[in-house]
């Protein structure tokens, strides 16, 4: 992280030793999952406008590059850009429930906020604000042509002014180039991994938040792949929309005017702001819990870790993801994996080898796995209904236990309880008698209304039920269970299901095997996207739902071959197939009018309303929309009519486009660049790999280059343009390969296994001894932590305020030197009070920034605060003699005489005791202090 100094950022050289103790050699950008956060954050408030939005993204880009690396020689970035009609069911869906949901919680909002208003509540001011369409972030738009403009502008920024990317070579894969940001990176790496020249042992680091790039990572079998991504932290405060006070949501809102909670009110339902932490998944630790997981013995066949590494990836496919619904019997939740792991164990001995091979499916083999599955189907639908079923029940008693244990009565105002902790001090008491009336006269008045208005008063009043009303259940609370027609827990569950979900008999043979079918073909177009690239641009699957797997009999002769030669569609095209009418707006005019107009031949396409499908769940996100699948025939056929109306400018963005290499000045290829622009070279050529880290493929020139000595128009108002620009750029295509060849999954020749890095300790699921689980902070699971002495802890104790009851020898008492004290000794200049001190130091990074004040040369000036002891020691090139100093403490305090003859016991036996948070210089390491 930047310091900060007098309120200005002191920049990172991101040219000194990665902190976390590795270095990586390409870092892959997903930009899909920096964008969304960047729009909406969860500590910091949201972008005003589009500029401010791209330079949260340059600043989001800044930190990835921070944690990352001192020495990445290829940084790959790569927005989403039109995507397979597999993959575009799934973005159609997800654009019509924003839409709708975002329309819906408006108006829910308006509502509540009018009988709020209605009752005589108090709400702050409606802010007039234009929603942001998150709909946006989509191939096509202006927003993302804006942002590949801006990614330009900044990689040449940075590319002219930050040392650590002085010999970068950056690749930018914006919108406009066909295929998903996370598949045009595994096809990098599978490309350039087919290379002879390739180093087998490259450090791969890859930034996104999708949990397939998990998937994605073990399917190119690099021993060194790692993933960065966000740190989730579930349950984070927000304040109301309504009324913004925390502590209730918008349904729950009734409008009461804040109260003053303490002296420093302003801050009270302020959400602390904290930067976003980010967290490794080291893909060499898995394949460890992998290998000890899928390692099976006495097999008829030779043993192959990487072979069964696919079948695992293949089998997860079971469980859902981006192109296929996940089949009724296995939930995620439930411990599918597992129970298709053990299943796999059980039967691969008949099948005869594995399920997959480089992406290919042996269907004979997976119709074992399933069947076998299918045996169970019953009881797992029978336990999933008693798992629920008693979870409705502890849930109904943890209810009545909360209403039964909750006090009748609470004080409010100045009576009211505190919370343990509360760093705000509580009011004094003023006026203690009037407060105790008003809360008798409360606890009276609640008595008295807590009988229901249709009961009696008998004439020693208590209460009548003679003409009570009648009584609700005691679990009326809880909320009303969607009605479940299907009863998989019952006899008939397929009949039903086949029925309610596809409109067919289960007795139709026909129709169910061409379900079947349609889903052993997407499990077999899903592995190979994975593996080998996109096999069609045009398959999806053509149903909401999945098969049964009993029903997976007779899949070994079914075809899995797909159609050659398809092309995806245009970015303008992918809107059309995946927008909403609401979204309409990021369209040319006559495109939009077909969304909206009666008499369009594709209104159909664009429903105002969907049903929701719940499907067992019990929340709307949860479900499935059930929305029109898009012809793609008759799409294209009316957009046919309305693609002369198109500008210049719509054109341009509705064409496809390529990878932009970008290097700076300093970068061995710069020169072999600028002599193609020199001689206007039209041909594509090879990059000579030595010039470039050992990187292949063509190099062509490009028409909106970056060129040296030529002005960098900045996008961004508020951002300066690049007068003194040195970088260049030019167009980048990948190697490229006979459309029948195969990219063989496995470990390449010469790669070294990384060191194992579980313990046998690890093996065991309470492998911690009850205590909670800490994250492992940086690559070196050996370091040494830092630790504090018995001074160091006697230094807190005198700092840290009183009522905070810090644990120690000394906890209250003011240390000596305070308040004009003799012994009193001037800080050094540069000094800072303990407590800032010892506040954000952290091992691993006690060697960045500024100079430690132990190296500082000492320099005396006026003050009244104590000379530290470490300051002393440094002061001399001796080394530390404890009896130099034997009439002082530790922190340069006068010692009691018991206090000192303790300390000359532990000097004597373990030589001189240190503060453990000052840190030392990484290539020392972190010794054992004190």
């Amino acid at each position: 992280q930047a310091k900060e100094c007098n309120g200005v950022k002191v920049p990172i050289d991101t040219s000194k030793p990665n902190p976390n103790e590795v270095e990586f050699d390409n870092l892959y950008l997903d930009m899909n999952g920096i964008i969304h956060p960047c729009t909406h954050p969860e500590d910091k408030p949201a972008p005003k406008n589009e500029d401010e939005m791209m330079v949260a993204i340059f600043e989001y880009i800044d930190r990835i590059f921070n944690i990352d690396r001192r020495d990445c020689v290829d940084a790959k970035s790569d927005p989403s850009s039109p995507a397979p009609r597999a993959k575009m069911n799934q973005q159609r869906s997800r654009r019509f429930r924003a839409s709708k949901e975002g329309m819906e919680a408006a108006e829910e909002k308006q509502k509540i906020r009018q009988e709020i208003l209605a009752k005589g509540g108090f709400l702050p001011p409606e802010e007039v604000k234009e929603r942001f369409d998150s709909n946006c972030i989509t191939p096509g738009t202006e927003f993302m042509d804006n942002l590949a403009k801006c990614l330009r502008y900044y990689i040449a920024d940075r590319l002219n002014s930050d040392p650590g990317w002085k010999n970068l070579t950056v690749i930018l894969s914006d919108a406009s180039a066909p295929g998903e940001g996370e598949h045009k990176i595994m096809d990098y790496i599978r490309r350039q991994r087919a290379q002879p020249n390739h180093d087998p042992n490259t450090h791969h680091c890859l930034c996104g938040a999708d949990a397939d790039l998990i998937m994605l990572g073990l399917a190119t079998h690099e021993p060194n792949f790692t993933i960065i991504r966000e740190e989730f932290k579930p349950n984070k405060p927000k304040p109301c929309a309504l009324c913004n006070q925390m502590g209730h949501e918008v349904k729950d809102c009734q409008g009461l005017p804040r109260e003053k909670q303490g002296k420093h009110d302003q801050f009270a339902d302020t959400v602390p702001v904290s930067e976003q932490e980010f967290i490794f998944i080291r893909l060499c630790v898995l394949r460890e819990y992998l290998e000890r997981e899928l390692t099976m013995a006495s097999l008829p066949f030779t043993f192959d870790f990487e072979r069964s590494v696919d079948d695992w990836v293949f089998m997860c496919f079971f469980v859902g993801n981006d192109f296929l619904p996940h089949l009724p019997s296995l939930e995620i939740r439930e411990g599918a994996i597992d129970r298709l792991v053990n299943i796999y164990k059980n039967v691969v001995h008949k099948t005869g080898g594995y399920l997959t091979e480089s992406g290919f499916v042996n269907l004979q083999r997976v119709q074992m796995i399933m069947l076998a599955v299918g045996e169970v189907e019953d009881s797992i639908f029978k336990k999933r209904k008693d798992d629920d079923d008693n979870f409705k029940r502890r849930q109904k008693e943890k209810r009545k236990r909360l209403k039964r244990d909750q006090p009748s009565f609470i004080p409010g105002g100045q009576f009211s309880p505190q919370a343990l902790g509360n760093r705000s001090s509580p009011q004094a008491i003023c006026n203690p008698r009037q407060a105790a009336f008003e809360m008798r006269m409360h606890d009276r008045q609640n008595s008295t209304t807590s009988a229901s208005p249709n009961t009696s008063l008998t004439p020693d009043s208590s209460p009548s039920l003679g003409g009570g009303i009648k009584r609700k259940p005691e679990d009326s609370d809880s909320e009303p269970e969607p009605e479940d027609n299907i009863r998989l827990w019952e006899t008939g569950w397929k009949q039903r299901y086949y029925k309610n979900k596809f409109d067919v008999d289960a007795s139709d043979e026909k129709f169910r095997r061409k379900v079947v079918q349609s889903y052993v073909e997407g499990l077999c177009w899903v592995l190979r996207y994975y593996y080998q690239g996109c096999a069609s641009w045009n398959w999806y699957y053509p149903f909401h739902y999945a098969p049964f797997a009993s029903d997976f009999e007779g899949i070994a002769d079914m075809p899995s071959d797909f159609e050659k030669g398809s092309k995806p569609f245009k970015p303008l095209e992918q809107l059309m197939g995946v927008f909403p009418a609401a979204s309409g707006n990021f369209l040319p005019p006559t495109w939009r009018k077909l969304m909206t107009d009666p008499e369009s031949s594709i209104i159909d396409f664009y429903p105002e309303d969907f049903a929701i499908d719940l499907n067992g769940k019990k929340y709307a996100w949860q479900g499935v929309a059930l929305l029109p699948f898009v012809d793609e025939r008759r799409l294209r056929a009316a957009l046919e009519e309305v693609y002369p109306d198109l500008t210049p400018e719509e054109t341009r963005r509705n064409s496809l486009g390529g990878d932009v290499l970008f290097v700076g000045k300093h970068h061995p290829l710069c020169d072999f660049i600028v002599e193609q622009y020199k001689t206007k070279n039209t041909e594509a050529v090879d990059i000579p790999p030595e010039l470039c880290h050992g990187i292949q493929g063509k190099l062509t020139l490009n028409d909106n280059a970056v060129l040296p000595d030529q002005v960098v128009q900045s996008p961004v108002p508020m951002l300066r343009d690049l007068t003194q620009n040195s970088a260049v750029s030019i167009s980048f295509k990948d190697p490229q390969f006979a459309e029948d060849f195969v990219f063989k999954a496995t470990v390449l020749p010469g790669a070294k296994k990384p060191a194992p890095v579980l313990k046998p300790g690890d093996w065991e699921k309470t492998n911690n001894d009850g205590r909670p689980w800490r994250p492992q902070l940086g690559f070196n699971r050996d370091r040494k932590p830092v630790h504090l002495d018995q001074s160091a802890f006697r230094t807190l104790g005198h700092t840290m305020p009183r009522d905070r009851g810090m644990p120690g020898m000394y906890p209250n008492p003011v240390p000596l030197g305070a308040y004009g004290s003799p012994y009193a000794r001037p800080l050094m200049g540069s000094q800072q009070q303990i407590p800032k001190l010892l506040s954000n130091l952290r091992p691993q990074e006690s060697w960045r920034g500024p100079t430690p004040l132990f190296q500082q040369t000492p320099q005396r000036t006026a003050g009244a605060a104590p000379l530290l002891a470490w300051n002393r020691v440094m002061q001399s090139p001796n080394q530390f003699q404890p009896a130099q100093y034997q009439g002082m403490g530790p922190m340069g305090y006068p010692q009691r005489p018991e206090d000192r003859m303790d300390r000359g016991r532990q000097v004597g036996k373990r030589g001189p005791t240190w503060c453990g948070a000052l840190g030392s210089p990484p290539s020392q390491g972190f010794p054992s202090w004190g």
